[in-house]
């Protein structure tokens, strides 16, 4: 993987943006990223003004106790002359080619892309998640849940289809906002868990609930169609990247697991720590309400970030 160097610059990234028809041949609905995205993301359902009010970000920024800057650009580049960068000649590809066919080959293994710094070209087949939007989106209403993130078209198995962006925060800020928030409101704050072969464990916390973009639409479910792993591009504040974990139908709901551990190797000690049968009162827990077969009943529940450090 490419170190971090002292060169650093702020990121600034300008969507390729493409025009959609509107949904059901209506007038265009509202947009949800503003024009931010590569395509745009409408309102379903008619209830456009019970949308919840946010700063749209298709970006990690940086949020209270952030030790990094996601936006400085602080991952070295690579020297390939090539358009398209191969392993074993690419430092960006330590572990073997990510993508073939634009497809996360394995979920399983650490993901470096090449950068604004690397000297591949912007075709290079290792930017796929820099590209944005692949597939047409929309936000609608789901019965028991609110709001749903749902795609209108089929998604191939393996393909990017969005990243779960908002403030990056520092633990003592993520858990003093699940402290000081409503029970019965929206729990928007993801902990991500990066156990190393040192046995040190990377933690990355991102909350989008005052700034972030479609990816807090997203609803939980005990089995997903929707992997996340995270991809370090410019920055070693890894992006939070969430790929088709099957093929997707158009006009299904896009879902992840909010544990972490569909499709992803979970240690003992993080299985047992309260991500989904801890032994917490029941009380403080939020039903379920995937309504698949293997649904636990609860929503996961990491009751490290209901703890105060001392």
């Amino acid at each position: 993987m490419a170190t971090e160097t002292s060169t650093s610059r702020k990121l600034q990234v300008s969507a390729r943006r493409r025009s959609v028809p509107a949904v059901g041949g209506a007038m265009e609905a509202r947009d949800v990223c503003g024009g931010q995205e590569a395509l745009p993301v409408p309102v379903c359902g008619g209830q456009e003004a019970l949308l919840p009010s946010f700063q749209y970000s298709a970006e990690l920024v940086a949020g209270p106790g952030a030790e990094l800057d996601p936006s400085e650009v602080t991952v070295q580049g690579c020297e390939c002359q090539e358009p398209h960068c191969t392993p074993g000649k690419c430092a960006c590809l330590p572990h073997g080619e990510n993508y073939r066919h634009r497809r996360l080959l394995s979920a399983q293994k650490p993901v470096l892309e090449c950068n604004v710094l690397c000297r591949c070209g912007d075709s290079c087949a290792n930017r796929e998640t820099q590209r944005g939007l692949q597939y047409q989106l929309h936000v609608r209403p789901v019965p028991g849940k609110g709001w749903g993130l749902c795609t209108q078209e089929s998604v191939p198995s393996g393909r990017f289809v969005c990243e779960y962006a908002g403030e990056v925060l520092g633990p003592e800020e993520a858990r003093r906002r699940i402290r000081v928030q409503d029970p019965k409101s929206n729990n928007y704050i993801i902990a991500v868990r990066e156990h190393l072969h040192s046995g040190h464990v990377l933690e990355t916390f991102v909350d989008p609930t005052y700034v972030g973009n479609i990816g807090r639409f997203l609803n939980h479910s005990c089995q997903p169609n929707l992997v996340m792993v995270p991809v370090r591009t410019h920055s070693m504040v890894p992006r939070l990247a969430l790929f088709a974990a099957r093929d997707i139908q158009a006009g299904e709901e896009l879902c992840y697991d909010y544990s972490g551990m569909a499709f992803n190797f979970t240690p003992d000690s993080e299985r047992q720590s309260g991500h989904r049968h801890g032994t917490e009162s029941r009380s403080q827990r939020k039903k379920c309400l995937c309504g698949t077969a293997p649904c636990s009943g609860y929503l996961p529940y990491d009751a490290t970030l209901y703890k105060t450090v001392t």
